[in-house]
């Protein structure tokens, strides 16, 4: 048992020890010294990756029979989801401002959430993917829930049917697998299915588990949620709920379409078809809106369809193309979400509300314009390198898939429509009878701002280091 903990959890044992500390301080300290709770969060959450150096990866480690297991494929996504988590906390000073009563209960949640999300992408059997999820999911029902009023929890209740009713697929698919193999653990099942015949029922349980994952990326059937949540949610939990869970399901989705169900080619026809409709939905969905959250919802849900068809085709090109898309889109939500932040959480969020705000605020507003042209795919940021290079994956897979790349490369336009909707009027001229907005930021939110800016801007200039240690780490899952 020690060994296993100095070997590869010792970050998750920082989250809990940070996750007990707060719920004591939070019985203790009256609200007055809610400000602190961010702080403790920020350093929980700090101390954490400094303790991912600890984790061994060179062999894999696994650990507690088998359950849990690290290599450098977890190691990235957990210094990934991590330092996604560290932005969000410094995010969150405004919001505690709101729910000082809260404050230190709403941190513990968020770094319950970062430890479920953490322990899904290490998880090796079904069991612990199942309870890792769960830790995720209720977490984040609570962080929807957390600001005041009835759209939040609208939002909120939404959310817990959804992910209800998922989770039911995700366990009636798990049962027949267990049934065909005898096993829940990822490394007997793909032993088991090396060595014996696939039949239909297999690909039946593959695609219930797969389908009961995806309804945190919103993808169909399990995608209208998005619109009532990215509506009532507040923008640091937004900034949570577009990177986060995303991450971490993508983490393990790519890991069993790798191992435990990489047999089933049904499965792959399933996915295609469904991120398609999903992509068609969310792109022409938003160009109906001009509710700004709603929009960024249906750009989250659309972006994750375009990813989850690339990891349906199996391949080290392709899972690396997946992983260097998700780490420059966690980035790019994160600075819109920054942005929205320092605005305020106005409902609704119209995109007219900012017209003008350019000629009082060119350095905000640039950063702002920098990550929707990055969501957009336009050239010198990473969204265009990612874009490309999701491009030549799917165009590399076979003849079949050409299709499906037109169809993506048509709705990929027709959402430039929709990102242009939240560019423009930021760069109008305002009637002079209107007062143009002015904005006094948080040092924590320009650091987020900024950061995710320069992020976003270098890897979009220099991208091959990232890219090779992409493909390093798709060749060594």
């Amino acid at each position: 048992m020690l060994n296993d903990i100095f070997n590869i959890l010792l970050p998750q044992m920082v989250l809990i020890c940070f996750i007990i500390i707060l719920l004591v301080l939070g019985m203790i300290f009256s609200p007055k010294f809610s400000k602190y709770s961010r702080l403790i969060s920020v350093a929980g959450i700090s101390l954490s990756i400094f303790f991912l150096s600890t984790v061994q990866t060179e062999p894999q480690y696994f650990a507690l029979r088998n359950s849990i297991m690290s290599d450098s494929y977890t190691l990235l996504f957990d210094f990934i989801i991590l330092l996604c988590g560290f932005f969000v906390a410094l995010l969150s000073r405004k919001h505690i401002q709101n729910i000082k009563r809260s404050a230190y209960v709403y941190h513990a949640i968020l770094l319950s959430a970062i430890l479920g999300a953490i322990s899904v992408v290490s998880s090796n059997d079904f069991l612990t993917l199942f309870v890792s999820m769960e830790l995720l999911g209720f977490s984040t029902y609570f962080l929807i829930a957390s600001s005041r009023g009835y759209h939040s929890k609208e939002a909120s209740f939404k959310y817990l049917i959804t992910s209800a009713v998922s989770g039911g697929v995700f366990l009636f698919g798990v049962s027949y697998l267990y049934g065909i193999t005898g096993s829940i653990n990822f490394s007997q099942i793909y032993l088991y299915i090396s060595e014996h015949d696939t039949s239909i029922l297999y690909s039946i349980a593959c695609i219930f588990i797969v389908l009961g994952m995806i309804s945190k990326l919103a993808i169909f059937p399990f995608a209208n949620w998005v619109i009532d949540v990215y509506k009532g949610c507040e923008s640091s939990v937004l900034a949570f709920l577009s990177t986060i869970p995303k991450l971490a399901v993508f983490g393990i989705v790519c890991r069993l379409l790798v191992f435990p169900l990489s047999n089933s080619f049904e499965l792959t026809f399933v996915i295609a078809i469904l991120a398609l409709i999903t992509a068609f939905w969310a792109n022409t969905f938003a160009i109906r809106e001009n509710n700004i959250k709603v929009i960024l919802g249906c750009s989250a849900s659309a972006n994750a369809s375009y990813a989850l068809l690339t990891a349906s085709l199996v391949s080290v090109y392709n899972l690396s193309t997946v992983i260097f898309y998700l780490i420059c889109y966690v980035f790019m939500n994160i600075g819109v979400f920054a942005f929205i932040n320092i605005y305020g959480d106005k409902n609704p969020m119209d995109v007219n509300d900012f017209k003008g705000v350019f000629h009082k605020n060119h350095g905000l507003i640039g950063a702002y314009a920098v990550m929707i042209i990055a969501l957009a795919g336009i050239p010198i940021t990473s969204g265009f390198i990612a874009k490309i290079y999701l491009f030549s994956a799917i165009a590399n897979s076979g003849l079949i898939l050409v299709p499906f790349l037109m169809a993506l490369l048509l709705l990929m336009v027709v959402a430039l429509f929709y990102y242009l909707k939240i560019l423009l009027p930021l760069f109008e001229e305002c009637d002079k009878n209107n007062q143009v907005l002015e904005f006094k930021p948080f040092f924590s939110q320009k650091f987020v701002l900024v950061s995710a800016v320069i992020i976003t801007v270098v890897i979009g200039f220099f991208p091959e280091i990232l890219i090779e240690l992409c493909r390093f780490i798709a060749y060594n899952i």
